[in-house]
């Protein structure tokens, strides 16, 4: 028996042009955020609530990300 694992997607929309990917992280709880910063504005767009580093991965796979920034 053959497990299909499906691919995540999310609602938020990516252009490298005008964003970039960051985690925002918690100093005193160690919670993270994934999501986009705008390069012009500085607006933050959450994506993701990341629990674990599976959900980390998933979110670098749906948006073709390498590198990520972590903010404080």
């Amino acid at each position: 028996m053959a497990v299909f694992k499906k691919k995540r997607s999310f609602n938020v929309q990516y252009d490298p042009d005008k964003q970039y990917p960051v985690i925002r992280a918690s100093i005193c709880n160690g919670e993270r955020v994934a999501g986009f910063r705008d390069k012009e504005s500085g607006r933050f767009s959450e994506v993701l609530y990341i629990a674990t580093e599976n959900d980390l991965k998933a979110f670098k796979d749906a948006y073709g990300i390498e590198d990520i920034k972590t903010e404080y």
